[in-house]
């Protein structure tokens, strides 16, 4: 029987225990699920970054860690990790985070604010949109995430420019790399989005260089990771017009401070890092997948390059 120890906050474990249990008989598998086992008898650890365990080396059976979520940025660096780790990848992962980009996107795009927020008596006939023809939106980080989410925006007409650190294809966006497909991909960019892990080249990717390549009046849609953005040049270059408005669903800090400057800014859109969350159904498939194919002895999906830091 394998032992498969849930580390993650309580409330977590609520949510998860049935559908992984689920999970695991569907599979055939004979698995003692629990959050007390003792570390030396683990065979896999479900992981999140707010659960108890901090310190893998008494975990020395473990096969494997699966993490719980996409992001890996606060365990990656972990020097007591030795075990595998995978990272997330979920199919309504994907569609959640579509749909809040998409969403995001068409909000600026087609100027909606300008009429919800102005039913004031004024008929404002002037405000109209151009085509998505005509609307360039650059995606930073073409993953899974980003890949999804670009090809959704393509779909609807936007001309769509990926970039990545290294070379990718992705079918429907034109793809660029490196420090000067970066130049490239931002220059006149009217819409930004930023779906790029957290690492040490990425950091503060977006910053008053940057932004000043893209279109005067352009958005900026964050929904990857706080310290993509530095956040002085982000409010700089909102004050100054160069960008129009920024969409932020995470930050440096979570749960944002009352007292940050964003919350007050008339330009900025905060919502509480909800663009996609991770469903426990899906999730818990996902999972116990990996789990079978580490006891069949096939690789492991999504597994996480600690050199690159995803």
């Amino acid at each position: 029987m394998l032992n498969i120890l849930f580390s993650a906050k309580p409330a977590a474990w609520e949510e998860y225990e049935a559908p992984l249990n689920a999970a695991l008989t569907e599979a055939g598998l004979s698995a003692n699920l629990s959050r007390a086992h003792a570390p030396q008898d683990v065979d896999y650890i479900i992981f999140a970054p707010n659960g108890p365990v901090t310190d893998f080396r008494p975990y020395t059976k473990t096969k494997a860690v699966m993490g719980l979520w996409a992001g890996v940025e606060t365990i990656v660096n972990n020097e007591t990790l030795t075990q595998p780790l995978c990272r997330l990848v979920d199919e309504s992962l994907t569609a959640g985070m579509v749909e809040w980009v998409t969403g995001h996107a068409l909000r600026h795009h087609l100027g909606m604010d300008t009429h919800i927020l102005g039913q004031d008596g004024v008929w404002r006939d002037d405000s109209f949109p151009p085509v998505a023809a005509k609307r360039p939106v650059t995606i930073l980080g073409i993953g899974a995430l980003g890949a999804a989410c670009g090809q959704a925006l393509a779909a609807l007409g936007f001309p769509v420019t990926g970039w990545s650190r290294n070379p990718k294809n992705v079918t429907g966006l034109r793809c660029l790399h490196g420090d000067d497909g970066l130049r490239e991909a931002l220059t006149d960019a009217e819409i930004v989005i930023l779906l790029l892990p957290q690492t040490p080249e990425t950091t503060n990717i977006l910053n008053a260089e940057t932004l000043a390549l893209m279109a005067q009046g352009g958005f900026v849609i964050n929904p990857g990771r706080g310290p993509l953005i530095d956040d002085a040049a982000l409010l700089a270059a909102l004050d100054a017009g160069q960008i129009a408005h920024a969409t932020l669903d995470v930050f440096r800090t979570e749960p944002l401070p009352a007292e940050d400057a964003y919350w007050a800014h008339p330009q900025v859109t905060v919502t509480p890092h909800i663009a996609s969350t991770t469903r426990p159904e899906t999730a818990a498939r996902v999972i116990v997948d990996n789990i079978v194919r580490g006891e069949a002895g096939q690789p492991f999906h999504y597994l996480v390059d600690r050199a690159r830091g995803y």
